[in-house]
């Protein structure tokens, strides 16, 4: 059985895909508050009277509260042995989980978890969590904590590229290309250009020479990039998110 404590924005999303992958509503037990009422009412999932009974019934809990929220939220709750706490918590330890003598262990999804899409970091990689987390799409265990928090920037980096298709989208309506097609080709050609790096092992400054011809399209727009310092923009958008990461639950 698993418990879903803290049914917000991403829930929701972890929700849809976990209906996707075929797991039975009456599998699900849902914490009572935050848009709990409505995915229940959606999917068929059972609520639980609180946090508690929540703990009490479920084997699996994914906890997706706002990371300030998450220590609070699991302590004092009747954990037990066999039990395993998956926290989707950005930028909150394990250390700050207390939930012993149960198992804990964090991944960082994203909202494509709705449609099965979402490459989904986990530490320490636990096997009886698998089904749940492989739900949102492709697991990538990472060997440490530390790795783990650099990783989650990644979340960040996610939303960024939503951006960057909707204002290419929006350049290429505005020059008369109509609007539904310039979106599905912009994130077709993000998704195009993913996929090319995840899938060879060819470096990437040797993927990038083959595609940037010599006074072609795709290097006269890097020079205006890299003009306007792009990279150094985009390393340093990197390292603010992850100081906020370091900084979002307090250390002992």
């Amino acid at each position: 059985m698993l418990g879903i404590l803290g049914v917000g924005h991403l829930a929701a999303s972890l929700l849809a895909g976990l209906q996707r992958a075929g797991f039975a509503a009456e599998d699900v037990v849902l914490s009572p508050r935050g848009r709990a009422v409505e995915m229940s009412a959606r999917y068929g999932h059972a609520l639980a009277q609180d946090n508690a009974d929540l703990v009490a019934r479920t084997k699996l809990v994914l906890l997706a509260v706002r990371p300030a929220d998450a220590p609070a939220a699991v302590t004092g709750l009747p954990w037990r042995a066999g039990q395993v706490l998956v926290s989707a918590c950005a930028g909150v330890p394990l250390a700050h989980l207390p939930v012993h003598p149960a198992k804990a262990m964090r991944i960082m999804p994203m909202t494509a978890a709705e449609i099965g899409a979402s490459p989904t970091v986990c530490f320490p990689d636990l096997a009886e969590a698998r089904r749940v987390v492989e739900a949102f799409g492709p697991v990538i265990p990472l060997p440490g904590e530390a790795d783990f928090q650099v990783a989650t920037v990644s979340a960040a980096v996610y939303g960024w590229t939503l951006d960057l298709i909707r204002q290419t989208a929006d350049w290429s309506a505005a020059q008369g290309l109509d609007a539904a097609i310039a979106r599905r080709l912009n994130a077709l050609t993000f998704a195009a250009a993913g996929a090319l790096a995840a899938q060879t092992r060819q470096p990437m400054p040797d993927l990038l020479h083959d595609l940037v011809t010599p006074g072609g399209i795709t290097e006269r727009g890097l020079q205006v990039l890299v003009g306007h310092a792009m990279g150094t923009a985009w390393a340093s958008a990197c390292d603010a998110v992850l100081e906020k990461l370091n900084g979002t639950v307090a250390r002992p």
